[in-house]
């Protein structure tokens, strides 16, 4: 099992460097990390996906990222219900006559054509990792040009939410 972290940080110079550092010093790998702004003004929201299984080591990772200067909270969600999804770009070799089927694939998916050229597409698609693969998988014979994808990005379900202050607060009554 991966581990899947959330982590809020200050959305200041140098953050995402000792994060990477931290994983680097441990021998971690990082499997993805997606990182863009939070709800809270000068607060981004980091999701890290690491192929660390041994709970003793993930405990560390958690514990590690929590001494960081800029660290704010970090949730380990690996356990926990979460609304997980990924964004990939594909471009796709398409001659005049792929380009139908290419375009009936994607909608199968519910995957967009968001740009066409004479001998491409590109589909933008979203959704869990094994989705992405599966249309990666089919798209294949066609010639893929290009791949381009995001990383997991992971919100836990329900109201309760990772806060600036380190505790979980609902968010319908913003009650600790």
């Amino acid at each position: 099992m991966k581990q899947t972290l959330i982590a809020l940080v200050e959305d200041k110079p140098g953050v995402l460097n000792r994060v990477a550092s931290l994983f680097r010093r441990r021998n971690f790998n990082i499997e993805s990390l997606a990182v863009g702004h939070s709800e809270t003004p000068g607060v981004s929201r980091m999701t890290i996906v690491t192929d660390e299984e041994e709970l003793l080591r993930r405990n560390v990772v958690r514990t590690n990222l929590l001494k960081l200067i800029n660290v704010i909270d970090v949730q380990d969600v690996t356990d926990t219900p979460c609304v997980i999804r990924e964004t990939a770009l594909i471009k796709v070799q398409a001659d005049a006559t792929q380009r139908g089927q290419i375009m009936d694939v994607s909608e199968m998916y519910r995957a967009r054509i968001v740009d066409v050229a004479t001998d491409s597409l590109i589909v933008e698609v979203t959704g869990e990792s094994t989705k992405i693969q599966s249309l990666l998988d089919v798209l294949e014979p066609y010639g893929i040009m290009e791949i381009m994808r995001t990383g997991q990005i992971v919100m836990t379900r329900g109201a309760v939410t990772p806060h600036t202050n380190g505790a979980a607060v609902s968010a319908t009554n913003g009650k600790h």
